[in-house]
């Protein structure tokens, strides 16, 4: 069961990573071609424009990522939590496949934007569609993970209709899960930028901007985040939020996101103000940004499991046979398809390089 725990908490912040570079990152990518485009007789729009191609040019790979990251947590959840993660998908079942069908239409909207931003053309209206379809597929997500959580009313649901067509009774803690990750996503892409902003494809007015616009983007958005979290929080039953006070591991990751907070934002002024051209900041940027999706996920897997003890359902109590070749085959396999995408990655950080600038 550990392993299990282990492996769906690193994926699942692994998935969350890409996630919110996809959500953020099309959203600011979206608005600069807009900004940029409408005023191109600004000084400043070919460095908006630029910014925009930046971002979005890489969108398309980032969606190969949150759809492959995407697989293994669900596959370790629904081991974990299959009675209640397979009857809340059942009871929503038609939203639950159309995220296939939202998927696909939003992969293409995200290469039609892309190719538009490269060019200088005006393809916002492109991005925020597929902004737009992707804040759908995380409504759905947060649906359904919300609603696995709620057996007292599956069954109401369930002699309503069984045709998965009959959303759950209100929840005061939807709205904000889904705010929390949709701001999330926009300080995300400020550390992006930062991260960009190290890279030698770019002119360095370009670089300059993407740091000192990364950088407020990152401060203010967290916040905006903190304050959903704070609405999530304030969701939750009083006998769940004593639970998490109690419990050493979610007030360790509680803590942990608290301070790494703190330090992101002053990391984005610092970048704000400073408009660091090197890649140390940006890889600085990324250490900060896995440190606090880890520890976000890791307190969010205590808030689940503790709001299904509450209801009956111990993810720990239950038994468990382990096969120790295949589980040690399956690590090997995973470690070394780790070791593969950083290879990849490393290939393509080494990549010669070729000048990303757009005309206005």
């Amino acid at each position: 069961m550990l392993l299990f725990k282990g492996l769906h908490i690193l994926t699942l912040a692994l998935h969350f990573i890409s996630v919110e570079l996809l959500l953020g990152g099309l959203l600011a990518a979206t608005w600069l071609n807009f900004y940029g485009a409408a005023r191109r007789q600004d000084p400043a729009a070919g460095l908006r424009l630029t910014a925009a191609a930046a971002l979005a040019k890489r969108l398309p790979v980032v969606m190969t990522y949150v759809i492959n990251l995407g697989v293994p947590p669900l596959l370790f959840a629904q081991v974990l939590y299959g009675r209640a993660l397979y009857t809340s998908s059942v009871l929503i079942g038609a939203y639950w496949i159309a995220v296939i069908f939202l998927l696909m239409a939003c992969y293409w909207l995200i290469y039609q934007f892309a190719a538009g931003a490269e060019k200088g053309r005006a393809a916002w209206w492109q991005g925020l569609l597929a902004w737009l379809l992707a804040g759908a597929i995380a409504k759905i997500y947060v649906t359904n993970m919300t609603l696995m959580l709620r057996p007292e009313v599956w069954g109401q649901m369930y002699a309503t209709t069984a045709g998965g067509t009959h959303l759950p009774p209100h929840d005061p803690s939807v709205l904000p899960r889904w705010l929390f990750m949709m701001a999330g996503g926009l300080w995300v892409s400020g550390i992006w930028m930062i991260w960009l902003a190290g890279r030698c494809v770019f002119e360095e007015p370009v670089r300059k901007y993407l740091a000192a616009n990364g950088g407020r983007l990152a401060v203010v958005m967290l916040v905006a985040q903190a304050l959903a979290a704070a609405m999530v929080l304030h969701a939750q039953p009083q006998a769940i939020l004593d639970a998490l006070a109690a419990n050493p591991l979610a007030r360790c990751a509680g803590f942990a996101c608290l301070g790494i907070a703190d330090l992101i934002g002053l990391f984005g002024v610092w970048a704000a103000v400073k408009q660091p051209l090197n890649r140390a900041t940006g890889w600085t940027g990324a250490a900060l940004l896995l440190i606090g999706i880890l520890s976000m996920t890791i307190y969010r897997d205590a808030l689940r499991d503790l709001t299904l003890l509450a209801k009956g359902y111990d993810v720990w109590h239950r038994e468990v046979a382990t096969n120790w070749g295949v589980v040690s085959l399956f690590l090997l396999i995973f470690v070394t398809g780790l070791g593969v995408v950083g290879w990849l990655i490393s290939v393509m950080m080494r990549a010669k390089t070729v000048s990303e600038n757009v005309n206005p």
